[in-house]
């Protein structure tokens, strides 16, 4: 009977170790070839709105960059819930992003039981844009400022009432804080989305709603809303005329919505890298600059570390005012 060969074992370990370092390597050849298939850009809302326009801008400008097609999905639902489920549980590998707004960090503290968790299973990219609102109201309110507005509200406590689109969404939020920062009484009159909450502004049913410059600028330059106040830290290009909160007599009072890019988390580092300096040399393109300043947006881009940072106090922020509000999800 043969003895058997000492060398097979080795021969084994050595095949196992080629076919370790090829599987080790594998990851590596991929994120160096990335992007070489379509992306998915998920947005949990639906079309028209500033997150959907942000996200097919930056889209088109991706696909003309690594050649590859950007593939808009629009999975709107459940507070934006539905669409950064299905992000978040998506393959870390890059090829599934994500474009979030304030929605987010509202979510976060409305609902007691999310199916992801947003700080562990999400990684932040980089921020877009921001949007400031515009405090508008109807021209038959006797209110000319927001000082006017307030006194306004404190002789007629619950009678003046404002428009949202809903509960917990942005719109809604902002107003209960107006509410608590000035000691006012108004009446929520909540609608589905922002379209008739609107149009129940520019009907005289509705006193007063918080919304972007984008949603508002043309009936306030016909005369069909009246602005008051822009939240932005800096008044609007479009209206400069308008004050900002802070020179209306409320400082402190800062609200509005934003957009930015996630991907799941477990995504390279290398590919959040790539992507991140491709969406901020996107942002900086003099068309992309054009966009903005014609849509009255404040371009952002900071680094994945900042907007985590941002994301944070953001929860912080909402979650005071949701909890001293009493606000519930539908």
């Amino acid at each position: 009977m043969t003895a058997p060969s000492r060398r097979a074992p080795w021969r084994f370990v050595g095949i196992t170790l080629v076919a370790s370092a090829f599987v080790a390597a594998a990851p590596a050849q991929s994120q160096q070839t990335y992007p070489n298939r379509p992306i998915r850009f998920i947005v949990p809302s639906a079309t028209g709105g500033s997150n959907d326009i942000s996200a097919r801008l930056f889209g088109q400008k991706l696909a003309e960059a690594f050649g590859q097609q950007v593939v808009i999905d629009n999975r709107t639902g459940a507070g934006s819930i539905i669409g950064t489920e299905l992000a978040a549980k998506s393959s870390p590998d890059g090829y599934t992003l994500l474009l979030q707004s304030t929605e987010l960090t509202i979510i976060a503290s409305l609902f007691k039981k999310l199916p992801f968790n947003i700080t562990k299973d999400l990684a932040p990219v980089t921020l877009l844009a921001s949007f400031p609102l515009l405090l508008v109201v109807h021209p038959s309110l006797e209110a000319k400022s927001v000082q006017e507005l307030i006194a306004l509200a404190k002789a007629r406590p619950g009678q003046i009432n404002y428009a949202s689109n809903g509960n917990g969404t942005i719109s809604h939020i902002s107003a209960e804080m107006f509410k608590r920062m000035t000691g006012i009484n108004l009446l929520h009159v909540p609608y589905k989305g922002p379209a008739p909450a609107l149009t129940s502004i520019l009907a005289g049913e509705s006193n007063l709603g918080f919304y972007t410059v984008s949603a508002t600028l043309q009936n306030i330059r016909a005369g069909r809303y009246r602005a008051l106040a822009t939240s932005g830290a800096k008044r609007a290009p479009s209206l400069p005329d308008l004050p900002t909160f802070a020179e209306a007599g409320l400082p402190g009072y800062e609200t509005g919505s934003w957009a930015g890019v996630f991907v799941p988390a477990g995504t390279p580092k290398p590919i959040i890298a790539k992507l991140h300096a491709e969406l901020i040399r996107i942002l900086h393109l003099p068309d992309i600059q054009e966009r903005f300043v014609a849509f009255d947006w404040v371009s952002a881009g900071n680094t994945p570390e900042e907007f985590a940072i941002l994301v944070q106090k953001e929860m912080a922020k909402w979650t005071k005012v949701i909890q001293d509000a009493q606000i519930k999800a539908d």
